[in-house]
């Protein structure tokens, strides 16, 4: 398998080699009530050191502090403010966990989500995150190719897309009894299969070398840096291979604003605002952050354009 390459960013956003060893080094020797203070929380399990390597696909920019990751973030189950997910997500029960992956498959297989995490050999993988709403983060995810899980399961020749469905608690989760009462649960979201299996789309257990936290998605969420940040489904408890386009959430309560495919495009504006530009979160203050140019493809062009061939992608937004 070819090993990608990546754009080099300016100078200025790249952290020292010996820096990054330096932190990861820290967050490994560092006590578990030290690390769990941002994910406090979210129980014990939360602090749970993972055992990872290094990918070979890292984004060569700093890190977004962990603080902003764990704290500014989408995650309407929980509520629609930036800050509910950290302030209502302590109820949650990420385990015991199941996860299942079905329809156009040779072998439906259904995972324990510790299992799992035992068998799949995590890596930690460095991507930028872009959101729909014209932010960014880069975010340390740690996990493993969701190709890899796809495999094991044996796609039919007549699979095309792949769904994916998040959890319905809505005793655990607020959001789900009180916001956008039109939004209907579970969440879902949907990938063509070979977007699915391409190296760079991951299933994240956990981020900064820890546990995932609940508010980012515990105890698996998809990470598909190429698209806007809303692909990136939460909680998944179901796969599902299909021979059709599966719906998916935000495209089916307004297709107006939130396509299908949902590739970063500094080129197509959302309808309530431009997407030329992002504000990163994390430089110039938590709420502050700098502003930078959007790249296509969120900086992945070089890896993904080929998926997209000659189409449209005004029209196949």
């Amino acid at each position: 398998m070819a090993r990608w390459s990546y754009p080099r960013p300016p100078s200025s956003e790249i952290t020292p080699h010996a820096a990054w060893l330096s932190r990861r080094h820290f967050m490994a020797a560092a006590s578990a009530s030290a690390l769990a203070a941002p994910f406090g929380h979210t129980g014990p399990a939360m602090a749970q050191a993972l055992h990872t390597r290094p990918g070979p696909y890292q984004a060569a920019e700093t890190p977004t502090p962990l603080e902003d990751v764990t704290h500014y973030n989408n995650f309407y189950e929980f509520g629609m403010g930036k800050g509910d997910p950290s302030a209502y997500a302590s109820a949650f029960q990420p385990r015991p966990w199941t996860l299942s992956v079905e329809g156009l498959v040779e072998r439906p297989r259904v995972w324990d989500i510790d299992r799992l995490m035992a068998e799949m050999p995590l890596e930690e993988r460095l991507y930028r995150m872009r959101c729909v709403e014209a932010w960014s983060m880069v975010i340390p995810w740690d996990g493993f190719a969701l190709a890899s899980l796809l495999k094991q399961a044996q796609p039919l020749g007549s699979a095309r897309y792949v769904a994916f469905e998040s959890v319905v608690r809505p005793a655990q989760m607020p959001g789900q009894r009180t916001v956008l009462d039109a939004l209907p649960w579970p969440y879902v979201e949907g990938l063509r299969l070979d977007e699915a299996m391409h190296p760079l789309a991951f299933l994240a257990v956990g981020l900064y070398g820890r546990t995932l936290p609940n508010q980012n998605g515990a105890p698996v969420r998809l990470v598909v840096p190429w698209k806007y940040g809303f692909k990136g489904i939460k909680s998944i408890t179901r796969i599902r291979l299909m021979e059709q386009m599966p719906p998916t959430t935000w495209n089916r309560m307004d297709p107006s604003e939130y396509g299908f495919f949902a590739n970063v495009n500094p080129d197509v504006d959302h309808p309530r605002w431009s997407q030329a530009t992002e504000r990163v979160i994390g430089a110039g203050g938590f709420f502050g952050g700098g502003r930078r140019k959007t790249q296509m493809f969120n900086g992945y062009g070089e890896q993904v354009a080929g998926l997209y061939g000659q189409m449209n992608l005004r029209t196949h937004f």
